[in-house]
């Protein structure tokens, strides 16, 4: 997926995040089709249909896709001048900037030739508010988005006796919430609310998301729950735009690649962390009887991701007035 979203900057700012979830949503729309599909298939053809399937992927990926070049938009909202005077008109979107844009934006310094030093892309996402947030968020929220998958098939049989075709119809939920959310809802709000609000609106569906698992007290609240992905599938279109906006044309491959390398972290530490303490409270020996106590640790790590967006969103609005009020000054 790395590769499609380097393709954002032939969308213009204004459209992009609409671009991100859509492209989110055909992913979730393929999820659900993919678990609807594998109902019908045997156990034996449903790995060899998913290989045949990718192929055809990899194959339209290097025939149809093209590179990302010279930027053609048609959207006025490309031209960086525009971009430039985007602070003073609205502080609802991570696009907005002003004459301080050039420290909000790093730049990688110029290569002669091969491929940018891990110095060189850990200074590109420390070297902004903006970036460095988008990864810290991303880490958090993912390390809990991995923790609840690892825990929650066990933890919904051992709490309410939940069997797989029941777990596949929560996921065929989940992913159909999603795939609502993206295709529709995000392309109508995101020109209105932009990609920071909706970003701090998506983690808040997701703590509450991972919260209602975790301390489900009947059956039929985990399908309850659910329901709140509608919200928490903004998060990663939010960050891929917010991300995308911050840097050139030429880095988008690289800060996308980034964001993908700290999700794909956190994906290796969730299991890591979260198998044996669910593992720890469903057994005999737990120390208190609370079955859901390592989701309820999952959740508290999404309210961290959402914490540090509420500090950046406000540390970047008083910058942006600070650096307005300077402008009328001078």
């Amino acid at each position: 997926m790395s590769s499609v979203w380097t393709q954002a900057d032939h969308v213009g700012p204004r459209r992009r995040a609409a671009a991100f979830g859509l492209l989110s949503g055909v992913s979730a729309a393929g999820f659900v089709s993919g678990t609807l599909t594998a109902r019908f298939l045997a156990t034996s053809s449903t790995f060899k249909v998913a290989a045949a399937v990718a192929m055809v992927a990899a194959l339209y990926l290097r025939v149809f896709l093209p590179e990302s070049g010279v930027v053609s938009c048609s959207d006025e909202a490309c031209d960086p001048l525009l971009q430039a005077s985007s602070c003073t008109s609205s502080t609802s979107s991570s696009a907005s900037s002003s004459d301080s844009d050039e420290d909000l934006s790093p730049r990688l310094p110029p290569q002669k030739g091969g491929l940018p030093s891990l110095s060189n892309m850990f200074a590109l996402l420390t070297g902004s508010l903006a970036l460095s947030g988008a990864a810290t968020i991303t880490f958090f929220y993912s390390l809990g988005e991995h923790g609840l998958q690892t825990a929650l098939m066990f933890y919904l049989k051992a709490q309410f006796g939940y069997s797989k075709d029941e777990f596949a119809n929560l996921l065929l939920i989940a992913g159909f919430a999603g795939m609502l959310s993206q295709l529709i809802v995000m392309p109508i709000l995101a020109p209105i609310l932009g990609e920071e609000i909706l970003l701090i609106v998506g983690l808040l569906g997701g703590c509450t998301h991972v919260f209602l698992y975790g301390i489900a007290w009947s059956y039929w609240v985990p399908y309850f729950s659910a329901a709140f992905i509608i919200l928490s599938a903004f998060v990663y279109p939010s960050i891929r735009t917010n991300v995308s906006k911050n840097v050139a044309s030429n880095e988008q491959g690289i800060a996308q690649g980034c964001i993908s390398g700290i999700s794909s972290l956190a994906s290796i530490l969730g299991p890591l962390i979260f198998t044996p303490l669910t593992a720890w409270f469903l057994s005999e020996t737990e120390p208190f009887n609370f079955k859901g106590f390592s989701i309820l640790c999952a959740g508290f790590c999404t309210l961290v991701a959402f914490i540090i967006s509420m500090r950046i969103r406000g540390a970047q609005s008083s910058a942006c007035k600070k650096s307005t009020v300077q402008h009328e000054q001078a």
